[in-house]
């Protein structure tokens, strides 16, 4: 067997593990490079022929693991695309929304690296090449067992995000375990990850490798003073998010903030028009989520709706928000601040030190988001430099990606002393810290391919 890395691979972003094996060939994820222009250049490129792939296995619906599915069906890819039914439903709404992004920004991309001597870019892929994706999707449940030639596999809840997937695959006599993204335990949604079993070969993701985040209760009461504290100045709360997951905890955390009488009168702007979209899906999978949410969410009818909520989903209302001057929560895309709503709103917020950012995510290396957590004292918006002077707060437990001790105990459950342990989906120095626990937490010294490297196991 030969896995040959086309993202992931010392990166975060861009999950792609091309698998040939038995005269099949395979993918684990078909992801996009996000972050730096440098890495999002490398988007076109494979180093195989999608019309010899057989076919996909997508771990969920995240962009970076799903979003090079329409550049691979448009290069000739035939094949199924297996997960499960709530990935489908989520990957739809991201490629969807990805392939509008795109076409919107490419000419404003393309006069600027012309301006810099650079290349045109071209369009990776349409909706039209969205809309022929969506026929090779093929449904899975958890925990049942497929077979496609002479590969078989099974999905395990991960725990990342609405019916994300670990992958155990039986493969030339061998164990597999694809980790797809481990998810942080102790989530108020959905389900904490499932242990995985022994295996033979493991491919685990780092994101996190190198920090324990706080507990979930104490970056819920991180999040409340950051909103308070900015109130009580008058100020506005800014909150970068991902349309998916982490804009449901937020307005879930929001909804009980204001059950217990903790949220005074404001408003809360979700002006996301994907996450909106995304929230109503979480409601058609109530299989993914905890039980004592699912029980909620059957007495209530809704686990997320509360009186200070707008939804703001057409650009007329979006751009009223700008003008509003009381009491605020603007929840707004993307999470990186690489494009969206939310530099509309930086644009218009960012110079007033009476507002606040609270960042609960992931902040990749060349983005918005990154230099502004790193202390940027200035930042361009739409070719505009705008000054930083808000209070800026990172909430790291919120995260829906295992901390270091949870990635430990997690390989821990999946290696033994002669497995091989492939470490994908993290930055080189972050990875490079958790080699040594893996030494010693399991006897294996694990290894971190570089971009485009094969590994024969």
């Amino acid at each position: 067997m030969r896995i040959t890395f086309n993202g992931a691979a010392q990166v975060v972003t861009g999950s792609c593990h091309f698998v040939e094996t038995g005269g099949v060939k395979f993918l684990l994820d078909c992801g996009l490079f996000q972050g730096s222009e440098e890495l999002e250049d490398l988007n076109p490129k494979f180093t195989f022929d999608p019309k010899e792939v057989d076919f996909v296995i997508l771990s969920h619906g995240h962009l970076d693991h799903c979003g090079r599915l329409p550049y691979l069906v448009k290069r000739g890819f035939r094949g199924k695309i297996y997960a499960t039914s709530g990935t489908i439903d989520i990957s739809r709404l991201i490629l969807m929304d990805a392939a509008q992004v795109q076409e919107e920004q490419l000419k404003t991309v393309n006069r600027r690296r012309l301006r810099e001597g650079k290349k045109r870019r071209e369009l990776l892929y349409t909706l039209d090449d969205v809309f022929d994706t969506f026929n090779h999707f093929k449904p899975c449940e958890y925990h049942k067992w497929y077979q496609v030639g002479p590969v078989k596999f099974r999905f395990l809840d991960a725990g990342h995000i609405l019916c994300s997937e670990t992958v155990e695959l039986e493969v030339e006599g061998k164990r597999v375990v694809f980790s797809g993204d481990i998810g942080n335990r102790g989530k108020p949604l959905i389900r904490d990850p499932e242990t995985p079993p022994k295996a033979d070969v493991v491919i685990m993701e780092t994101t996190y490798a190198n920090r324990k985040h706080k507990s979930f209760k104490e970056s819920v009461e991180e999040f409340k003073e950051a909103i308070l504290s900015t109130f009580e100045r008058g100020g506005v709360v800014l909150i970068p998010t991902f349309a998916l997951e982490r804009a449901q905890d937020i307005l879930y955390i929001l909804k009980k903030m204001y059950e217990k009488e903790e949220l005074p009168p404001c408003k809360v702007f979700l002006d996301s028009p994907l996450a909106i979209s995304v929230t109503k899906t979480f409601r058609r999978h109530p299989e993914c989520l905890e039980e004592r949410v699912l029980k909620e969410l059957e007495q209530k009818g809704d686990i997320f709706d509360f009186p200070y909520l707008e939804f703001t989903r057409r650009v007329e209302d979006s751009k009223k928000i700008n003008d509003y001057r009381g009491r605020a929560i603007i929840i707004a895309g993307n999470g990186m601040c690489t494009g969206g709503r939310i530099l509309h709103h930086l644009k218009h917020r960012a110079w007033d030190e009476r507002n606040s950012i609270i960042f609960v995510g992931y902040q990749a290396e060349g983005t918005t988001g990154r230099q502004i957590v790193e202390g940027a004292k200035k930042i361009k918006v739409f070719n505009e430099t705008i000054a930083v002077k808000l209070k800026v707060y990172t909430i790291n437990g919120f995260s829906s990606h295992a901390d270091q001790p949870q990635l430990l105990d997690w390989v821990k459950s999946a290696a033994g002393k002669n497995s091989r342990v492939i470490l994908v989906h993290g930055e080189k120095p972050v990875m490079e810290q958790f080699v040594p626990l893996v030494e010693n937490g399991v006897d294996v010294t694990p290894v971190m391919p570089e971009l485009y490297s094969s590994i024969t196991v």
